[in-house]
């Protein structure tokens, strides 16, 4: 056993301790769920590989999904569990990153008390960390959810947003375009738009380019966004502080766009809940859009842990809930769920330098 080994194998005693139970999940997951999810994006930050019984399969990029399938077809509610062992990311663009390392998670299922929850992992995987000289950073993804779902637009617009979330820079121009009014392409007012279109090949069938056709001439008689909704976007995608002072600028906010009350107060609460457990909330950061270059499935409270002297190295430990996860994966049931992972060969480079 390895030194590496040995310390995921400490934390996840940590983690058993608190409630958690202990359970593995297959190196090898089929491809077809995290596809499902992710869509072809997954590709480019996972291993690939495939076999003529099971088909396309991927070495685990994370522990998450599988944890989640296993819960959803029959773990007791409320559950707590806790997982060591190897992930495997690609890395085409740093070679000093690694494409293969240790990780060591705490998930909580709980439908009772899901602000409490959230303390409770945050509280635990901060405790975790609290050798390491590390800083830790919040956000919450559902208040920006809850603002998007609250356009004046419609629901195809609100829907593209939303897919989107997770991908700011694709967010922002699509935020831009719909504040504009839509140029029209020819091919709409085209009385046979299929004229002279040649056989008809591909993926896509005559069907398929109808409806989307049909999408696009609804699109052309959608007013534009109101320049009052983009600068209320903007503002909140700008708050940036310690969270109580956050807190103080979305509920400000929240008089103006006031579908983001009850996400404000959800945060107001957790942070009242974090206070109990003995977390120092003056010293956390917020920002209303962290996280959303994590993975996709991450839609309320996100958080992650730095290192206060080495901005090279990737986060020490993150987290957050998934809510919309179990529901995805759970076939018509679902359940709140929140978790976080740690990375034990970065905290003992860390344990090391303090």
């Amino acid at each position: 056993m390895n030194g590496v080994t040995a310390r995921a194998g400490q934390l996840r005693a940590r983690f058993e301790a608190a409630g958690a139970v202990h359970v593995e999940t297959a190196i090898l997951q089929p491809a077809d769920t995290l596809l499902d999810l992710y869509g072809e994006d997954i590709r480019g930050r996972a291993y690939v590989t495939s076999d003529a019984l099971r088909g396309e399969q991927m070495l685990r990029p994370d522990f998450t999904v599988p944890v989640v399938q296993m819960h959803m077809a029959g773990g007791a509610d409320p559950a707590r569990y806790t997982y060591a062992g190897t992930v495997f990311r690609r890395q085409e663009e740093d070679e000093t990153r690694a494409n293969e390392y240790e990780q060591v998670g705490y998930e909580v299922f709980d439908r009772a008390e899901p602000i409490a929850a959230d303390a409770e992992v945050f509280a635990l995987i901060a405790q975790a960390l609290s050798d390491a000289p590390v800083r830790a950073s919040t956000g919450d993804i559902g208040i920006l959810v809850a603002a998007v779902a609250a356009l004046e637009t419609s629901e195809g617009r609100k829907a593209a947003l939303l897919r989107h979330i997770w991908r700011p820079r694709k967010f922002r121009a699509l935020l831009e375009r719909y504040s504009k009014p839509v140029i029209v392409r020819d091919v709409l007012t085209a009385s046979d738009p299929f004229k002279g279109a040649g056989p008809e090949i591909g993926l896509r069938s005559k069907r398929d380019v109808e409806e989307r056709l049909a999408a696009l001439r609804k699109d052309v008689e959608t007013p534009p966004v109101s320049a009052r909704e983009i600068e209320l976007i903007e503002a909140l995608l700008n708050v940036r502080e310690m969270l109580p002072f956050a807190l103080e600028q979305l509920r400000d906010l929240a008089v103006d766009l006031p579908a983001i009350s009850p996400a404000v107060e959800r945060l107001g609460a957790r942070m009242t809940a974090m206070k109990t457990r003995g977390i120092d909330v003056s010293k956390l950061e917020f920002e209303t859009s962290y996280g959303r270059s994590l993975m996709e499935y991450y839609d309320g409270f996100v958080f992650g842990f730095y290192a206060e002297t080495r901005a090279d190295l990737p986060p020490i430990a993150t987290g957050g809930r998934y809510d919309a996860l179990t529901r995805r994966l759970g076939q018509g049931a679902e359940i709140p769920a929140v978790g976080g992972v740690i990375r034990p060969d970065l905290l003992m480079l860390l344990e090391g330098a303090a």
